[in-house]
């Protein structure tokens, strides 16, 4: 299934407005556009070397997705994610993924669950040269991203999988890695092994509760981390 889809997109030509989205997108996950920071088209036409048509194209699906914001009589800046973004996009994770991964271990096919095991072996060999090759950080959210996709992809249930998208796609990619201690990466890693293991078993209530421990901790650090961004933001105001 995996095969067929990848020849599938592989034969439908990248517009230029989809480059542009995704390269406007990158920026924002790399930090060289910030959090409440305009953009404008002319500037980003320049950078990437196309015309404003496709730049005004992209922003306004960014918008929509919501990467962007859209400000009277200003124009578009940069979403910031906030606590309450994150409060409401693991409330609605810790119901729907859990359930996608029960659904998975019934339907997962051979192919894409080899897959999964591809990019967890990806993900563990990264992990392990972390602490001394710190750019691979991005490698890794890139590659649990993909990892997240392709468990819910497995669950076989379009509607859960639209649900998803966008809302695993913000959670998933906006937070990324740098925050993580080489321990936090190495209990996520062990979770997907586990779910994996979960999956093959054909353990629904296995791997539903390993996905909700998965999600929990990476809440429960990311309320760590806020909380410390908090208490220094206000020891550098007063």
């Amino acid at each position: 299934m995996i095969e067929s889809n990848r020849r599938v997109n592989a034969s439908v030509p990248r517009t230029a407005k989809t480059e542009v989205h995704d390269a406007i997108k990158q920026r924002i996950l790399n930090a060289v556009y910030l959090p409440h920071e305009f953009i404008r088209e002319a500037r980003v036409a320049q950078e990437l070397k196309v015309s404003r048509t496709p730049v005004r194209e992209a922003f306004r699906e960014l918008i929509s997705e919501g990467w962007l914001e859209a400000i009277p009589h200003q124009g578009a800046r940069v979403s910031a994610w906030t606590e309450r973004d994150a409060r409401e996009v693991f409330e609605i994770r810790l119901v729907l993924e859990p359930m996608a991964v029960a659904l998975a271990c019934s339907k997962m096919d051979r192919v894409r669950l080899d897959h999964l095991k591809y990019l967890a072996s990806q993900m563990e060999i990264l992990t392990e040269k972390v602490e001394t090759h710190a750019e691979f950080r991005n490698s890794i959210s890139a590659l649990n991203h993909e990892f997240h996709k392709e468990l819910i992809a497995g669950s076989d249930n379009y509607r859960l999988m639209t649900t998803l998208e966008n809302i695993v796609r913000s959670s998933v990619i906006r937070r990324n890695f740098t925050n993580y201690k080489p321990e936090h990466l190495q209990r996520s890693m062990r979770h997907h092994r586990e779910i994996l293991d979960a999956i093959e078993s054909r353990n629904g209530g296995w791997a539903e509760s390993i996905m909700r421990s998965h999600l929990l901790a990476a809440y429960d650090l990311h309320l760590n981390v806020s909380d410390l961004e908090n208490r220094h933001q206000h020891a550098e105001d007063t």
